[in-house]
């Protein structure tokens, strides 16, 4: 008979605050470089940033921290979404270790949703965790990515798949940026904003329908009110659920699909871009099923039309792939995506604009792929 042996507990119980502050402004480097005098991070600093954001923040967000009296390297890398990839960790984790950055090193992520979450990642694992600043360039990055400490990267099998959550200690919101963003990246940024007031907040939608084309037309004070409001949203649900165990989940509206359409257009669709055509999408699979009524889904539509965002995928997709997209290619995309619990993918869907779903008093909805590649072959043959 076996004998039972004797056993030591680690205990390891331990309340945490991984809270942080989102810094809204214009202007902000100084200020990042002053809090980090008063307020060090680590000994040593290290500027993240894709090549071309380096050229137009990276560099003088280098010198605005080297002016301050901190000790500043950098690493510039390959623009675009192909970045975020096994390879590209390595190759910033080989220059970190040949710059002899240790573990009292801080990574300062300068860029979009691509740096943030390639810097972010890299910053979690290197030598074992290091801290992370993020100073968002694109409305995409600055209202969304930015902000909730998901970091990963893209695999052949699918979009972020590999990743962790590892929050970053501050966050940089400098929308001066967006003076040099090119139009359709602000639309790209534009579609998370609607997303928000679609999950959240019904008069954050009705502001977006009476002021939202001024924040694509360069209104500043609008362009601040927005996206602190839409910050709000994003930061008010990571608090109540930092792991997306389930309320979470509710900014995953418009993913699912929109995840399947940007990969099968090769990532030639913009990330916001794809995001407008899933809630679109996503939206008349709510109608479809009962969940939302009519006038909410052709409500959501025109606004996203409204801003210049598109509401047709099958035109879209035909546009970038020289052929009709065909339905069980998209659903075999989705069915690859983290959204699917035992074999069924849950989508979280609206019941009106500023309210989702619950679905046994949780936010995701279970939908048989028959019933979404119907929808799929309606709006895409």
């Amino acid at each position: 008979m076996a004998q039972a042996g004797n056993k030591v507990r680690v205990k390891l119980r331990r309340t945490i605050d991984d809270s942080y502050d989102l810094h809204i402004g214009s202007d902000l480097m100084g200020k990042m470089a002053e809090d980090l005098c008063r307020n060090p991070l680590a000994n040593r600093y290290v500027v993240i940033s894709d090549s071309t954001v380096m050229k137009l923040y990276g560099n003088d967000l280098t010198e605005a921290l080297r002016q301050a009296g901190l000790k500043v390297d950098r690493i510039a890398f390959p623009e675009g979404e192909a970045s975020k990839s096994r390879k590209m960790k390595q190759y910033l984790e080989e220059h970190m270790l040949g710059m002899g950055l240790g573990r009292d090193s801080c990574v300062i992520a300068c860029g979009g949703g691509v740096t943030g979450d390639l810097a972010g990642f890299t910053a979690s694992t290197y030598m074992r965790g290091v801290p992370v600043v993020m100073y968002p360039t694109t409305l995409l990055a600055m209202v969304d990515s930015s902000i909730g400490g998901k970091t990963a990267i893209d695999v052949p099998e699918g979009k972020n798949m590999i990743g962790t959550f590892h929050q970053p200690r501050a966050v940089y919101i400098d929308i001066s940026a967006l003076d040099t963003l090119p139009r359709r990246h602000l639309l790209s940024g534009v579609a998370e904003v609607v997303k928000h007031g679609i999950i959240m907040d019904r008069e954050f939608v009705k502001v977006l329908e009476d002021r939202g084309e001024r924040l694509l037309e360069g209104d500043p004070d609008v362009q601040k009110e927005l996206i602190e409001e839409s910050c709000r949203i994003k930061a008010e649900v990571v608090a109540a659920d930092e792991k997306e165990s389930d309320y979470r989940r509710i900014l995953n509206y418009g993913h699912t699909l929109g995840h399947a359409f940007e990969a099968a257009s090769g990532y030639a669709l913009y990330h916001g871009e794809a995001v407008s055509l899933g809630m679109s999408m996503e939206a008349a699979l709510a109608e479809s099923l009962e969940i939302l009524p009519a006038k909410e889904r052709e409500r959501q539509d025109d606004l996203l039309k409204k801003l210049g965002l598109p509401v047709k995928a099958k035109v879209v997709l035909k546009a970038l792939l020289g052929r009709a997209a065909r339905p069980q290619e998209i659903l075999d995309y989705v069915r690859t995506d983290k959204k699917t619990r035992q074999g069924i993918t849950e989508y979280v869907l609206p019941v009106r604009l500023g309210q989702m779903k619950k679905y046994k008093k949780k936010v995701g909805v279970p939908v048989e792929d028959k019933t979404t590649l119907k929808i799929l072959k309606k709006f895409l043959s």
